[in-house]
């Protein structure tokens, strides 16, 4: 385990988690609800305690879950334990994984901002190679207003070079979450060209 993997491990450990909720997100639901999202083989990267897994797979979807946090898988295999639930849990490094089947969709909500943002293009490259074509991607893009992170700003000028449309299809935009004061998700669908 490198230093950086350390860092997400060590914050499980001692509990430095304030990205999560302890409950699914709102924008799932919202995907959900909606009907935009239906079962499908989905993958979540940089899962974390994973309660979108939990939500999926009540749902019927074939679920796929990463993360680089043995804490973190740990915790959502106890909890798919706990409630009779089943899912795909990879324990890894998402920039070096690859999935023996691509996916039909991919639920984006934190791993992105809560890279460098030098990593990007390198983490792009890796949601398009995992998707199967004219497969989707429901992507949250945080709105800190602010330098450094995590989380990152995303600015939308910018994510939409990362995410160009010579591969990306977008959709317009969904309603827009607010997380706490001054942060936001703004929500989109992208198809794989």
């Amino acid at each position: 385990m490198s230093s950086e993997d350390n860092i997400w491990e060590t914050r499980y450990q001692v509990g430095s988690t304030g990205w999560d909720r302890g409950s699914s997100s709102i924008n799932l639901s919202y995907w959900l609800d909606n009907d935009l999202l239906k079962p499908c083989r989905i993958l979540i990267p940089g899962c974390g305690n994973g309660y979108e897994v939990l939500t999926l797979a009540k749902r019927g979807f074939d679920v796929v879950a990463i993360d680089i946090a043995p804490s973190a898988i740990n915790n959502l295999q106890t909890m798919l334990d706990e409630q009779n639930l089943t899912a795909k849990l990879v324990l890894g490094d998402f920039f070096t994984w690859q999935p023996n089947l691509k996916f039909d969709a991919i639920f984006e909500q934190t791993s992105l901002c809560a890279l460098p943002p030098e990593l990007w293009e390198q983490y792009e490259k890796q949601l398009f190679s995992w998707l199967k074509s004219q497969a989707k991607l429901f992507a949250q893009f945080m709105q800190t207003g602010k330098e450094g992170g995590p989380p990152f700003h995303c600015e939308l000028k910018d994510m939409s070079e990362l995410f160009s449309t010579t591969k990306w299809t977008w959709s317009e935009e969904y309603i827009s979450q607010e997380k706490e004061p001054g942060m936001t998700e703004r929500l989109f669908m992208l198809d794989k060209i």
